[in-house]
């Protein structure tokens, strides 16, 4: 038996406030290649996962902790949609449909999603990745999250780290 418990959600959450990403995976599954991707993700305030899609994979993302927020894109950059993941208001998780870009971020440290998807893990590409959204680790990223947190009328979170 696999237990998810809060110890287990405050090493991940450590270990992505270490990270230059701001996030940090817990895989449960054995293999890169399993047929079934199990993981956390501790996601850390101003992380920025560049929007991107599964052709054929729909993805899942339900809350354990903590506040994040779900973007979907339609192809030319627009939001099409989006949801505030957060127990208070009883958002608690989101599916993102294939072949639709789209991306997390986090509203508050310590926030932790379960993630869940078809393997086998295939890493995000050039081609997977959405054109008009800047890549990770570009000074560029931050002010792509804030245009969103704009566009959507979410303040800004702290700390402003990227």
């Amino acid at each position: 038996m696999i237990k998810i418990d809060r110890s287990l959600l405050d090493a991940v959450t450590a270990s992505a406030r270490q990270s230059p990403r701001l996030r940090m995976n817990h895989n449960f599954h054995a293999e890169l290649d399993d047929p079934v991707q199990r993981l956390l993700n501790a996601l850390e305030p101003w992380t920025y996962i560049r929007p991107h899609k599964h052709v054929t994979k729909e993805e899942s993302f339900v809350l354990l902790r903590g506040t994040v927020l779900a973007v979907v894109f339609n192809d030319d950059g627009s939001i099409r949609d989006h949801c505030v993941l957060n127990a208070a208001t009883g958002n608690l998780g989101i599916e993102f449909e294939e072949n639709s870009f789209h991306m997390l971020t986090s509203l508050e440290s310590g926030s932790v999603v379960y993630e869940i998807k078809e393997g086998p893990f295939v890493p995000h590409t050039e081609a997977s990745s959405a054109p008009w959204a800047p890549r990770e680790a570009t000074p560029d990223a931050r002010d792509f999250l804030a245009g969103i947190f704009a566009a959507l009328g979410i303040p800004a979170p702290l700390p402003e780290r990227l």
